[in-house]
């Protein structure tokens, strides 16, 4: 039902619409910011932990080239070059989830902000403000742990790039073998990225488990 609803508010912004006209479609239905923006992080969450598998598959597959001991190498690189478009695509799915998060966040703080005003109560006011300050601090570790990795992710790619395009003109087996050179340069990059990845997917248990906990 929740992906229906979701459905219906995004066409409403495809047709015309806006995000703020998204977010009071959705809260028609029940569905408020504060929610919209746990399954964001769970959505941006998974995806990185499907880049993350993305990028040790294209690891193994570039190692396997470069210990390549004979067999059919251009089938080799066609797997690899497929592994790669793969491995861009994904980075660009991490890359939109991350966005999409960084917007309702905007929207959820930027309400919460102004509503703490609207208080008479000095305590409820202090109380909520509270709320926010400590929710707030959470996200931000958050987006700055996803960010970290959606940051490694171009520097994984580029050499993996590169090797693909060295072996897309050079199909033969000595030429493959220099690769190995590049094999730690690699290497260093894609587990700097997971490392960051797996941080970022910790930060997001976190945060989502704090929300729901309120």
């Amino acid at each position: 039902m929740k992906s229906k609803l979701f459905a219906m508010a995004a066409a409403i912004v495809i047709l015309g619409g806006c995000k703020s006209m998204y977010y009071g479609t959705m809260e028609k239905f029940g569905v408020h910011k504060r929610e919209i923006l746990v399954d964001r992080v769970k959505d941006a969450r998974d995806t990185q932990n499907e880049a993350k598998k993305q990028f040790l598959t294209a690891m193994e597959q570039f190692k396997s080239v470069v210990n390549f001991k004979g067999g059919d190498l251009e089938k080799e690189y066609n797997k690899l070059n497929d592994t790669l478009k793969k491995s861009e695509s994904k980075a660009d799915e991490v890359h939109d989830r991350i966005s999409s998060v960084e917007s309702v966040s905007k929207a959820l703080f930027k309400e919460w902000n102004a509503e703490i005003k609207k208080y008479n109560s000095d305590a409820l006011r202090k109380s909520s403000q509270e709320k926010y300050d400590l929710t707030k601090g959470k996200y931000n570790e958050l987006i700055e742990s996803m960010k970290r990795a959606e940051d490694k992710l171009e520097p994984a790619l580029i050499p993996l790039r590169d090797q693909v395009l060295f072996m897309k003109h050079n199909l033969n087996a000595r030429a493959i073998a220099g690769l190995s050179d590049e094999l730690i340069n690699v290497q260093t990059n894609v587990d700097e990225l997971i490392r960051d990845i797996e941080n970022a997917v910790a930060q997001a248990d976190l945060f989502i488990t704090s929300l729901q906990a309120e």
